[in-house]
Parts: C-alpha cells; sequence; structure tokens
C-alpha cells in the first residue's frame, strides 16, 4: 500500500513540473537572417569576381599559347621545346595562383558561416534561458523535430532577435 501511494505522489509531482519544450527551423532561421543573407552576398560577390579574373587570365594565356604556336614553327625543334616547356611552368603557376585564391575565399567563407551558426546558437541558448525552456530543438532539414505544433515554433521570435540586433 506504501508502495503505492509513493508513486501516486511521484507520478503527481512530475506531471506538475511540466517541462518547457520549443523548438526552431534551423533552415527557415539560417534563411531569414539577414546578417547571412549579407554574408552570402558578399561571398557570392567575390566568388563572381574571381571567378572573370580566371576567365581574363585563361583567355589572356591561351592567347600566349596561340602566339608560341605560330612562333614554334619557325622555331628548331629543340628551342620550341624550351619554350614550351617554360609556357606549360607558366601556365601550371596561375592554376595554382588560382587555386589557391579560391581556396583562400572558400576558407573565409566557411569560417564566416561557422562564426554566424555559433552566433544563432548563442542567441537561442541565451532565448531559451530568459524564457524559461527546458529544451530547444533544431528541426529544418536534418534537424530532429519531426513535428511541432506552431505554438511551440521559435523560429520567427529568434529570427526577429538576431535580425534586430544585426541592425544594431
Amino acid at each position: 500500500m506504501k508502495k503505492l501511494v509513493l508513486a501516486v505522489v511521484v507520478l503527481v509531482m512530475v506531471s506538475c513540473q511540466q517541462e518547457k519544450i520549443g523548438y526552431v527551423d534551423n533552415v527557415k532561421l539560417l534563411n531569414d537572417y539577414q546578417e547571412k543573407i549579407d554574408v552570402e552576398t558578399r561571398f557570392n560577390t567575390k566568388l563572381e569576381a574571381l571567378n572573370k579574373k580566371k576567365d581574363s587570365i585563361s583567355q589572356a594565356f591561351q592567347i600566349e599559347a596561340q602566339a608560341f604556336q605560330l612562333k614554334a614553327q619557325k622555331l628548331s625543334q629543340k628551342k620550341a621545346q624550351e619554350e614550351y616547356s617554360l609556357i606549360q611552368q607558366k601556365g601550371q603557376f596561375i592554376g595554382q595562383q588560382l587555386q589557391q585564391e579560391e581556396q583562400q575565399l572558400q576558407l573565409e567563407g566557411q569560417t564566416k558561416m561557422d562564426s554566424l551558426v555559433g552566433k544563432v546558437k548563442k542567441e537561442i541558448k541565451a532565448f531559451g534561458k530568459s524564457k524559461g525552456y527546458t529544451y530547444i530543438l533544431g528541426g529544418g532539414d536534418g534537424g530532429s523535430v519531426l513535428y511541432g505544433i506552431d505554438a511551440n515554433d521559435l523560429t520567427t521570435q529568434i529570427t526577429k532577435i538576431l535580425n534586430d540586433s544585426y541592425k544594431k
């Protein structure tokens, strides 16, 4: 009998201490976050500039290679081979330089996005603490929330906080 009473008391205590749970659609949050939009825009602008640079350098190199082909017909085979080797080395060097620039740009973009995601997580954590949430789950692609009622969706609230903070 004592065990039954104890079980009922524990059950009542647990049901009275309901945990506050919410969720955030990570994909929607990041897609609506103005700082992320601005970071992507700046990255895409830099990427377009790099691609234009690559195109112009490639065109200039192709013109140089075509000029060499015409010139090579008038040179001895040994001399033509030497100059061809130099042009090949120049092409490899240019390719490596452009590849390094592209890798640097990718690294810079990834670093900024990682920083942004860290900022978002920190804001979600602060929001959860200030509003008394026990858990805030992540939804969207690859998230852990397969279904949640709209009342528990904190995405819009947190997006507004992030965007307001970014405007300042």
